[in-house]
Parts: C-alpha cells; structure tokens; sequence
C-alpha cells in the first residue's frame, strides 16, 4: 500500500539521548509532511513490567504516591517532543507500554507500519546493556523498516 504520510517512532526515556532522538525524529517528520500529506510522530516510554498498573494493592496511600509520581516523571519525559512537535505542527501521538523495550519497539512499529525508528545511542539502561547488549544494536539488527541513531 502506497503511504504518502511519514510514520516514525521515537523511542524516549527522559535521557539526553533520547531527548536529542526525539529532537531529531521531528525534524524528519516535520520534512516529509506537506499540506496534503502529513506524517505522524509516534513517541513511546516502554516501562518495565512491574510498572505496570495492578489492579490490587495492598496500600492504596502507596498507589496514589506511585501514580503522582509517575504522573509527574512522564510529564518530564514528554515535555520536550509535546514543545518540538507543537512548534513544528507535527502531529504527534504519545504511547507508553510494559515489557522489554527492543521487543515493544519492534512490534509497535510493525503494528503501526512505521517507516523509520529513531532512538538515542546511549539511554539509562547501562547495566542491562552490559548484561544483554545495547536496545539501539537489538532492534537495527531486527527492525523490519529503516532506524535511525541519534549521536
């Protein structure tokens, strides 16, 4: 299927990579879109799974001290694409999903048909890297569109 509007994934944690990957993923959307053909940006937070909203807890003071705390820490991570993509008229579309980061990234951009990801080189996972290998070599070596490495 023909597909005139650019669909690009950015994947961001907070990091100052991830924010310079988010930088750039919206210069890239905001260079294929026309007026007749608009892309979309697609920025995930991939959480780990025991993040994940529980139904049952056993303190509810710590749920709600949980919950505002996120609340506040995703403020945080999304201010920088929300202030990137609204000053380039970028139509934006935020995400956040619970499991393994290159395996949500790869089936969110298939599911979505994205035709580029973009990540930072370097997030926050530097024991994980060390013990699994970079998320950035996972999903190139694995993606089935273009990704992009942000420096």
């Amino acid at each position: 299927m023909l597909n005139l509007g650019k669909k690009i994934l950015v994947a961001i944690d907070g990091s100052p990579a991830a924010d310079k990957a988010a930088e750039e993923a919206v210069r890239l959307v905001a260079a294929a879109s026309s007026e007749r053909f608009r892309g979309t940006l697609y920025a995930v937070v991939v959480r780990s799974s025991k993040d994940a909203p529980v139904l049952a807890e056993l303190s509810l003071t710590a749920v709600r001290r949980r919950v505002a705390d996120w609340e506040e820490r995703k403020k945080q991570i999304f201010y920088l694409v929300d202030k990137a993509a609204a000053e380039a008229n970028v139509h934006l579309r935020k995400e956040i999903l619970y499991g393994e980061v290159d395996e949500l990234l790869l089936k969110f951009a298939e599911q979505e048909d994205c035709d580029v990801i973009v990540l930072g080189s370097t997030g926050k996972g530097r024991m994980m890297r060390a013990l699994r290998g970079s998320i950035s070599t996972r999903v190139a070596l694995n993606a089935r569109c273009s990704v992009y490495i942000v420096r």
